[in-house]
């Protein structure tokens, strides 16, 4: 009531406080975003994420390409010097650009989820560019579970698009300084601080390598580097829009956090990629680390303080589904097996074939010799088979063992 609100403005005059200090323990305990934002922006913000993403997807295509090609016509030049790989490279920067500066123009919760178009874009150029064609049916039954996926992941980001946050500040140094000293953020980081530092212990003390807990460390280093991106893009969209940030120290220190984690989370997924396989890392990578980008710009930026709980929830149903058909997409992607030739009981005309169909006679490769996968190990001399001179002539170029010793199939 009023008596209360008057009460409370006497407060600075009784404690003697300065106009600045008492700014300061505003913002620290009640801190508010100024919404400055539009639909027009956020419209902006959006197209440019979806824009980026795609011209990202290209740019790997392309580059896979141009290595494929390197190796199908047996071309001794490096692929640095084709012109495939390097306009695939201008891509990739042009659509990290993009994707970039879209944090300046929408909330950080409406630009994390759209990787997911990434993901769609990546599996069907894949399969347009990269790969044979199937006839209708075929392809039908092999690809049904990706379709379910893509149409997954496309009505899920129709959901949280269109029923995600409205509303985002122009981020000057000013803004970004009072979100950091605010008592939400300082929780939020003292809180993921001390997740971070549990499971790193874990990971490297108790070798604890699975493969939740590399994603969670790459994930809690996401939520920082999402964090630093939109404050650093806003900042420099700012300085190019005329209200120069870079003077700020606040912009280097937010520099200097995302350079910083940027590169720690490759190391863990680099770590992670020499022990589990890709697909499994994308798809959890993804649902982690947007999920933990969410959860900053909602504690950091205060992007659902003005949505009503009927869009908080379109949104987080929306981003469930997308989740669920990414990581459908990406556990359907073929995974390659290497190839053992070994010998079968099938004969033709009394000679045993070598192929990589049937069943196998012989035990599979264990590091010694083994007749069954024809491959000898460097200790083990294998015991020489006994001669047969009436059926010499039958192999003109020597035994079926003999000749396949030296077969390789990549």
């Amino acid at each position: 009531d009023f008596s209360l609100h008057s009460s409370l403005l006497q407060i600075p005059h009784i404690l003697e406080l300065k106009p600045s200090t008492v700014v300061s323990l505003t913002f620290f305990l009640f801190p508010v975003s100024v919404c400055v934002g539009s639909p027009q922006e956020n419209l902006i913000g959006t197209l440019l994420a979806i824009f980026g993403n795609l011209l990202v997807s290209v740019s790997l295509c392309v580059q896979k390409y141009s290595h494929v090609s390197l190796a199908g016509n047996k071309d001794p030049r490096a692929y640095y010097r084709t012109k495939t790989w390097w306009v695939g490279l201008l891509l990739t920067v042009l659509g990290e650009v993009a994707i970039f500066v879209s944090y300046a123009f929408a909330p950080l919760s409406l630009v994390a989820p759209l990787g997911a178009v990434s993901v769609i874009a990546s599996s069907i150029l894949g399969f347009v560019f990269l790969r044979e064609k199937w006839k209708p049916k075929e392809f039908v039954r092999r690809y049904i579970v990706s379709f379910i996926g893509c149409a997954l992941t496309a009505g899920g980001t129709y959901l949280f698009v269109t029923f995600g946050p409205n509303s985002h500040e122009k981020l000057s140094a000013e803004n970004i300084v009072k979100h950091v000293i605010g008592w939400p953020v300082l929780l939020y980081l003292l809180l993921e601080i001390i997740a971070f530092c549990l499971l790193l212990y874990f990971y490297k003390q108790r070798n604890a390598t699975y493969l939740v807990v590399i994603v969670l460390l790459v994930s809690l280093l996401g939520s920082v580097t999402a964090i630093t991106v939109k404050a650093v893009s806003g900042m420099a969209v700012l300085s190019v829009q005329g209200n120069l940030q870079l003077t700020y120290p606040i912009f280097y220190v937010m520099l200097v956090c995302m350079v910083a984690t940027v590169v720690f989370q490759a190391s863990f997924l680099s770590q992670a990629s020499s022990l589990y396989d890709s697909s499994l890392i994308t798809s959890v990578n993804y649902i982690l680390s947007t999920a933990f980008a969410i959860i900053a710009g909602a504690v950091f930026y205060l992007e659902f303080n003005h949505e009503s709980v009927l869009h908080i929830c379109m949104f987080l149903l929306g981003c469930v589904i997308c989740f669920l058909g990414v990581f459908l997409v990406t556990q359907n992607k073929r995974k390659t097996k290497a190839f053992e030739p070994y010998v079968t009981m099938d004969m033709m005309q009394g000679i045993p074939t070598i192929h990589d169909k049937g069943r196998a006679v012989q035990p599979d490769y264990n590091g010694s010799f083994s007749y069954g996968t024809l491959v000898n190990s460097e200790s083990v001399i294998p015991a020489a088979l006994p001669a047969v001179p009436e059926q010499v002539s039958a192999f003109p170029g020597g035994t079926p063992v003999a000749r396949s010793a030296a077969f390789k199939q990549d």
